[in-house]
C-alpha cells in the first residue's frame, strides 16, 4: 500500500487533552490554550473531564496554578481518581505567583512533586514539564499591585510553544508533522 502524506487538515498522530484549572487571572489558562493550539488539542477543567474519558487520548496535559507549592485540589483530586493504565503519556505545566527569582529546575521540581507522583503511581510516564511565573495578587499582595505583572508575558508563551514543539518532535519523531507545509 502506498503511503501518502498528511495534508495541513489531517490530524495529529498523537490524540491530546489539556485539562486546566485556572482561576484568579487566567495565568494557566493563557499557557493551555498555545499548549492545545500546537497539539491540536481540547481544553477542559478537571470537573468537566470524566477519569474513563482520558483512556482515549494518547498525551494528556495536566496543569494549574501552583498553591501552597502544588497544583490545585481539583487537579490532584482528579489524578486521584485516574484508572491504572499503562505507560500511558502526560506532561505538567504551570503557572505560579512565587518572584521570578525563585524560578529554577529545583523550585519548579518541588511545586509539580504532589501530581507527578500521583500521575506516576497511576501508571503515567511525564514526558515533559513546564512552568513560569504568573501574575499575583493573593493576600497582602493586592496592596502592592501584586507581583509578577504582566506575566505570562510573550516571552513566556513563546517558551510555552517551544516546549510543546519539542514535546510533538520527541512524540512524533524528529519533525513536527505539521512542519513540511512551512
Amino acid at each position: 500500500m502506498e503511503k501518502t502524506e498528511q495534508s495541513p487538515k489531517d490530524p495529529l498522530p498523537v490524540k491530546s487533552l489539556i485539562v486546566v484549572f485556572s482561576y484568579h487571572h487566567k495565568n494557566t489558562e493563557k499557557i493551555a490554550h498555545v499548549f492545545a493550539k500546537v497539539l491540536d488539542a481540547p481544553v477542559k477543567t478537571p470537573q468537566e473531564v470524566a477519569p474513563g474519558e482520558l483512556q482515549g487520548y494518547d498525551l494528556i496535559g495536566f496543569g494549574s496554578g501552583i498553591y501552597s507549592g502544588k497544583h490545585h485540589e481539583s487537579l490532584l483530586s482528579l489524578a486521584d481518581r485516574l484508572p491504572q493504565v499503562t505507560d500511558r503519556k502526560a506532561f505538567i505545566f504551570s503557572t505560579g505567583g512565587a518572584p521570578e527569582r525563585f524560578w529554577n529546575e529545583t523550585y519548579v521540581a518541588k511545586n509539580h512533586s504532589a501530581i507527578r507522583e500521583k500521575l506516576q503511581a497511576r501508571g503515567y510516564v511525564v514526558v515533559d514539564e513546564f512552568s513560569c511565573p504568573g501574575f499575583n495578587t493573593n493576600s497582602f499582595l493586592t496592596w502592592f499591585g501584586g507581583i509578577n505583572k504582566g506575566r505570562p508575558n510573550a516571552e513566556d508563551l513563546m517558551h510555552a510553544e517551544e516546549s510543546a514543539r519539542n514535546l510533538l518532535r520527541n512524540l512524533c519523531g524528529s519533525q513536527d508533522p505539521r512542519d513540511r507545509y512551512k
